[in-house]
């Protein structure tokens, strides 16, 4: 089992069906097991990519769910936009923070919309994926980070493939991926935006079914505030259980700092970032700039551009 069709064809969902989910287990695993020993794939124009570069990364999207690649282009948003419509991801995300073309500059800032938010400051960001708070059409499937400039110090990623927690979880009970496949499993309360606008409330389940494609989503924040969880034994186990296996060191987790150039393409899978101290000042008193990404987000996964 290594073709995109082959790991489509598995139906997570379906918790009876053994002798599936042990074949299609060890894939899994054995894929995250050689994904660790890649190097980032180097494109060479990120406005346009070659098909061996395509090829390359959405091979390692489908067995890992996130594929690094590295440029030495300094990017803008025409090359990221030219970059994610490679990989059919056409369909970006409407957010407050992002420019016209749906890039957010991820960076400290003290602006009135992102002032208290912790992607706009150094501090650590506990384990998540993206758009938890969305609402069920807004969900996000897919997105680019890229990084411009790096923190001086830390602002380390660690990342892990949701298929490969969903085993974790599986392997010790199957009834925690029953309870997270609730469709009120986790509800986000709704939140007054500082233009006066209301997030409303968002409530659904934490593992779900990709309306394209049929593979494993996830939607899950690590926060204990601004949260609930459904109110049942089983549910409660269940999040428990899934918050001791994202603090353990699982071998499936990825390590990654990225530097200029450098980003990751990826299916919205779990994620968390280290706090960080940007570069000082130069010493004539050149301004050394601080720690600058790039995010653009998508309702799509990662396919092939046909």
């Amino acid at each position: 089992m290594n073709k995109i069709d082959d790991y489509q064809s598995f139906n997570w969902s379906d918790l009876e069906d053994d002798q599936a989910y042990e074949i299609w287990r060890e894939a899994r695993l054995n894929a995250a097991k050689n994904g660790r020993k890649y190097v980032p794939v180097r494109v060479g124009d990120l406005g346009n990519p070659t098909e061996s570069e395509v090829s390359e990364l959405i091979r390692r999207c489908d067995e890992a769910n996130f594929a690094l690649y590295e440029s030495k282009e300094t990017a803008s948003a025409p090359l990221l936009g030219q970059f994610a419509a490679a990989f059919g991801l056409r369909v970006a995300e409407k957010h407050r923070s992002a420019d016209g073309s749906g890039i957010v500059s991820l960076q400290v800032s003290d602006k009135a919309a992102q002032r208290g938010y912790i992607p706009y400051s150094p501090r650590g960001m506990n384990w998540h994926t993206d758009g938890y708070y969305n609402a069920p059409d807004q969900l996000i499937s897919g997105f680019i980070l890229h990084c411009v400039r790096p923190a001086g110090d830390g602002g380390v990623n660690q990342i892990l493939d949701p298929e490969i927690l969903y085993i974790r979880l599986r392997d010790i009970s199957p009834d925690h991926v029953r309870a997270l496949m609730h469709p009120g499993a986790m509800t986000i309360p709704e939140n007054a935006e500082p233009d006066g606008t209301v997030r409303p409330v968002s409530v659904g389940p934490v593992f779900y079914s990709d309306s394209d494609t049929g593979r494993l989503q996830m939607r899950y924040t690590a926060r204990t505030r601004s949260i609930a969880w459904r109110d049942d034994p089983a549910t409660k186990a269940a999040e428990a259980c899934l918050r001791m296996c994202l603090a353990q060191d699982d071998p499936a987790m990825v390590r990654v700092a990225l530097k200029a150039g450098q980003g990751v393409l990826n299916n919205n899978v779990l994620h968390n970032r280290t706090g960080f101290q940007d570069k000082q000042d130069g010493q004539d008193g050149q301004d050394m700039g601080g720690r600058l990404m790039f995010r653009v987000r998508f309702h799509n996964r990662v396919k092939r551009n046909v």
